[in-house]
């Protein structure tokens, strides 16, 4: 077992496989935007999307665009909440509602951080935060991109989602 499958325990082995292969290689805009899934356990999800310069604000210097952190919100949320059916693979979520709060630009590697608040018969909520990272290979820090190198959040949300239990 690998560090990477120990950090995607306390679910069914097959779930988290079939998951995180998903997200990661199969779903095309998530794919896309290069997404991974870091954590998966019970009612909580933890979600990274790399700084890459095609998803970013014609600024100077560049900021992420709000949509990431957006797709992270989205995205983190309901699959947390996906670990709390009683079939991960089978069942399904689909949002209702979606409330970001942006916080401060963006000029790194994104990672989302979702928990479940509740996870009803049919109605699920789930919370998230997003913080970003600089990338550590810059040393000049003139270099670096304008924003957050400590990891501070840039975004919170919440978004509630339709549960369907099989």
């Amino acid at each position: 077992m690998t560090d990477e499958d120990e950090e995607l325990s306390g679910l069914p082995d097959d779930a988290a496989a079939f998951v995180q292969a998903y997200i990661e290689r199969e779903h095309g805009y998530l794919s896309w935007l290069g997404t991974r899934i870091e954590t998966l356990e019970p009612g909580r999800a933890v979600m990274t999307i790399p700084y890459d310069e095609k998803l970013t604000n014609t600024t100077s210097p560049p900021t992420v665009h709000g949509g990431i952190a957006a797709t992270l919100i989205d995205t983190a949320g309901g699959i947390a909440q996906r670990t709390l059916l009683g079939d991960p693979i089978d069942g399904g979520v689909a949002t209702v509602n979606l409330n970001v709060n942006y916080l401060r630009r963006a000029s790194g590697d994104l990672t989302a951080t979702a928990e479940v608040v509740r996870s009803g018969g049919t109605i699920g909520v789930s919370t998230v935060t997003v913080v970003s990272r600089s990338p550590e290979d810059v040393d000049d820090v003139s270099s670096r991109r304008e924003g957050t190198s400590s990891g501070e959040a840039v975004a919170t949300g919440q978004a509630s989602y339709r549960l369907f239990r099989d």
